[in-house]
């Protein structure tokens, strides 16, 4: 259906604004009249007022022809009580709600108590009375509290006297009867049992067959904090309301709600519209109190903002009588809360005119403020009713969603605002009592844990080597040092976290590879004293524990036990909800391992000048220095997402995120070779750090970086965060993420052996060491970052080709002379271009295989098949992508490009 439907809604308080912000979301919608509505609905967006005489039925009808509107919506009882459905569906216009008729079941209480009875729906006892004397008799005598006195008909939500004493109930029924306080309504008055318990708010759309339960309500009558003061129309609202279980809701949906529509077309009045129990949940189950035949006011404000589905689409569906096909769909994990706004004096006398500021700040906070009694004045929204406004807020529970909506209402002024700050108090009061406190709603899964446990247990199972099988579940792991063939063994241990490299594993949802970089670097320490790593514990901390993302975290460290040879005997996942942020965790690894007594290192007794140092190949950061990579990324103009490579396949974050090399099964018979006199582990601290904690004090070594390869990432973090070689050295491995000592006549041997697994180079040599100067010395560190990038920090990271040209495409239209003389310019070793590809927007030009024969791609994307320039324009720009264009050539292009085009590619 096209975006053309005009809708009416009648009213003029914060249930029609609501009705009217709902109605205006819908694509089918084009614009909403509300009659009279209020400053609130005047002119705003699709939404506008319009004076159109309610209560003359022909003159609306007429309006309604008049502007072609395709559906009334009626807010409030009186004009439905009036017969405007029937008056307007004679005259052939749809409008949304139930006949005079049907709405009896709430302008005639004596109407609606009779229905109950007959239809076995339970109430509250009750009698109806047009003599004063009789009501009176009746409050003396009955076996039950009839404390509860009503006015028959419509009294605006104000016609119930609840009575806490026979005298003052008998009071009650002579000021209705007598006095008249409620006119005419009060011809007839029902006498009602007093019943105990929670009052609730069930409503549902009934197409007269079919009925949609919508969320649970909870309206606050009363006027002030702790349900003291007045009775009012309703001082706020709060949905879903926690003490209605499912099971209750169904319960309610067949008792009462559905025997309700079923009674009514039984008795041959259909009931078509929104029908409103309001109920009493007592001990004896939920028993009704009155019927609404429309939306609650204010409930109305809580219970539409959680549709989800499109409500000019359902109620056309109610209409048509088709709402089994259409049935609403709600938002299951939100609440809603809205405050209402009264003016001073109400629900007795109030004044009117008193300017409203602050809207707008509330509107910032995210919520939405549904006007009531307001009106313009000289262009400033000023109050004109007894409710003035309701604010609303949105949240994931009913406490947070509270404190929005308090936090909107400190947000608005005028002067003498009356409010409750409590609105939702004992839904709160339910949830905290009701959980009687589990570990499970304190934020602690303990079902997710051992689902994560069953999980888990053939990823450590698979790491069982001699001296321990690795099954989890017991208290503690055992390990048998006799069985992995130790004879007298020294225990070596360490443990580590992988730092802020966690945060870019989170950013980017990658979390199977970070388990390595935890294992490499406790494994990797151990190896600086010989040590063979025998087992792994690991520590996963988080607020809230994601199985899924646990399970690839914890898959990440078996896998590397089992690179590494040791095995994951246990762990701890430890759920600490208010620790960390949803979505973040973190780790922390230990590692044993063991040496014979003989065999240990470093042995610094045997270093000495002239020996070797042998370097061998990171796989790029490892683990090390990432809070200031992240500032580096921050600052510079990539992202985590930044496609880098040549062939730009992977990420800059997935770059980033190449886990650390664990070196123990490749490395560890090397040194037990005993050709090594010294091994270290190259971590936090950098090159000019880590190197000296295994050297002897009178000794210091000496390194040239243009003696291995830097990988590229290293070049681009020293060019992008403009750091000093000292600062490289001190943060970063530099591409060696372990360093050997050993005695020059061996040291190519060393390194052939080495070489079998790992790429390693002779990197520099150990020299005595003056007092006071530094224990490592690079030569050469800025020259090598420096001849590294050439080819491929270019290259790599800015995802240009290898030899660091600009990737152009040329657009052409014809023969394309131009193109041949940048063809010819290009193939000169001194340009800096690189044509990648040729675009025609005519097939079978001369240009076209000019490029063919030069061995450019090229591509004919013609102008006639589109619709529009920028249609024309999006699949070129589509093409430019796809070839990784860095600059666009036209030469003899005829074709006008369009602004939007232009302004993508500027400067390029």
């Amino acid at each position: 259906r096209p975006m053309a439907e005009r809708v009416l809604v009648i009213g003029g308080g914060g249930r029609e604004h609501a009705l009217a912000w709902k109605l205006a979301q819908s694509p089918q919608v084009k614009h909403v009249f509300v009659a009279p509505g209020n400053a609130g609905t005047a002119d705003h967006g699709k939404i506008s007022n319009s004076a159109v005489p309610v209560t003359d039925h022909a003159a609306l009808a007429q309006f309604c022809r008049d502007q072609d509107i395709r559906l009334v919506v009626v807010g409030p009882e009186v004009p439905l009580a009036a017969g405007i459905v029937d008056d307007l569906t004679a005259a052939g216009i749809r409008c949304f709600g139930p006949t005079a008729k049907a709405a009896q079941l709430e302008s005639s209480k004596s109407f609606s108590k009779a229905f109950l009875d007959r239809h076995e729906i339970p109430t509250a006892r009750w009698k109806a009375f047009t003599d004063p004397k009789a009501a009176c008799a009746f409050i003396n005598s009955a076996n039950f509290p009839a404390l509860v006195v009503k006015a028959s008909g419509l009294a605006a939500g104000k016609g119930v006297i609840v009575a806490s004493t026979k005298e003052e109930a008998c009071k009650a029924v002579s000021e209705i009867m007598q006095d008249k306080s409620f006119g005419t309504a009060g011809e007839t008055v029902v006498v009602e049992e007093l019943l105990e318990g929670e009052e609730i708010s069930c409503l549902c759309f009934s197409d007269g067959v079919t009925i949609a339960p919508m969320p649970p309500a909870q309206d606050h009558k009363r006027l002030m904090d702790r349900d003291e003061g007045p009775n009012t129309g309703g001082m706020g609202a709060y949905s879903p309301a926690p003490q209605i279980s499912k099971d209750l809701l169904q319960k309610i949906r067949d008792t009462v709600l559905q025997k309700t529509v079923d009674g009514m077309r039984k008795e041959g009045v259909p009931y078509v519209g929104v029908l409103y129990a309001g109920l009493m949940l007592t001990k004896d189950g939920p028993k009704v109190l009155e019927f609404n035949c429309r939306f609650g006011d204010p409930e109305c404000q809580v219970i539409l903002p959680l549709l989800r589905s499109d409500l000019y689409e359902v109620m056309q569906a109610v209409i048509s009588r088709r709402l089994a096909s259409s049935m609403p769909v709600w938002h299951e994990d939100s609440a809603a809360v809205t405050v209402v706004m009264a003016s001073e004096g109400y629900p007795g006398a109030y004044p009117k005119g008193l300017e409203i500021t602050g809207l707008s700040k509330a509107k910032q906070l995210g919520l939405e403020v549904f006007h009531a009694g307001t009106a313009l004045k000289d262009g400033r929204v000023v109050t004109s009713g007894g409710r003035v406004l309701t604010v609303t807020a949105i949240r994931e529970d009913l406490p947070a969603a509270l404190r929005e909506a308090n936090l909107g209402v400190a947000a608005i002024h005028f002067q003498g605002a009356t409010f409750r700050k409590d609105i939702g108090y004992r839904a709160i009061a339910f949830l905290r009592q009701s959980r009687g406190l589990t570990y499970k709603n304190s934020g602690v899964d303990i079902e997710a844990g051992n689902t994560l446990v069953q999980k888990i247990k053939p990823l450590a199972a698979a790491t069982s080597r001699s001296g321990c099988n690795a099954e989890l579940g017991g208290f503690a792991g055992l390990f048998d040092l006799k069985a992995a063939g130790y004879r007298d063994p020294i225990l070596v241990s360490g443990t580590d976290g992988v730092g802020t490299k966690l945060k870019i594993a989170q950013e980017c949802q990658k979390h199977d590879t970070i388990g390595q970089d935890l294992v490499a670097l406790c494994v990797n320490a151990l190896l600086a004293q010989g040590a063979e790593p025998l087992f792994f514990l690991d520590y996963f901390a988080c607020g809230k524990l994601d199985v899924e993302v646990a399970q690839a975290v914890i898959a990440g460290i078996a896998d590397a036990c089992r690179k590494a040879g040791c095995a994951l005997l246990g762990g701890e996942t430890a759920e600490m909800p208010g620790m960390y942020p949803a979505g973040e965790y973190d780790l922390a690894g230990f590692a044993v391992g063991a040496v014979e007594r003989g065999q240990m290192l470093p042995q610094l007794d045997r270093i000495t000048e002239g020996d070797v140092v042998i370097g061998v190949a990171s796989s790029g950061v490892h683990s090390n220095g990432y809070s200031l990579v992240r500032k580096i990324v921050e600052k510079s103009s990539l992202d985590f997402s930044s496609p880098v490579g040549v062939s730009g396949d992977q990420t800059l974050g997935e770059l980033l995120l190449t886990p650390t090399k664990i070196y123990s099964k490749t490395l560890l018979p090397v040194l037990r070779s005993g050709h090594v006199k010294a091994y270290a582990h190259i971590t936090g601290g950098g090159l000019l750090e880590n190197i000296p904690r295994v050297l002897p004090e009178s000794c210091g070594v000496v390194l040239d970086a243009l003696t291995w390869k830097i990988p590229e990432i290293f070049c681009w973090l020293h060019k992008e965060g403009n750091l000093s070689e000292e600062e490289m050295a001190r943060t970063f491995n530099c591409g060696l993420g372990a360093v050997l000592v050993v005695q020059k006549e061996v040291a190519q041997q060393v390194l052939r052996d080495i070489q079998g697994h790992e790429a390693a180079w002779l990197v520099g040599k150990v020299v005595p060491l003056q007092k006071g100067s530094d224990s490592v010395k690079v030569h050469n560190l800025h020259r090598a970052l420096q001849a590294n990038r050439s080819l491929s920090v270019h290259s790599h990271i800015q995802g240009k080709i290898q030899t660091g040209k600009v990737k152009v495409a040329v657009l052409i239209s014809g023969t394309g002379t131009n193109l041949e003389a940048l063809i010819n310019s290009t193939k000169k070793t001194t340009s800096f271009a690189q044509i990648v590809l040729v675009v025609s927007n005519k097939a079978g030009v001369e240009g076209l295989r000019k490029a063919e024969r030069a061995g450019i791609p090229t591509r004919v994307i013609e102008h006639t098949r589109y619709q529009s320039r920028t249609e024309f324009d999006s699949a070129i720009d589509r093409v430019l992508q796809e070839f990784s264009v860095e600059l666009i050539c036209l030469a003899g292009f005829m074709r006008i490009l369009s602004g939007p085009f232009v302004k993508k590619w500027e400067g390029e």
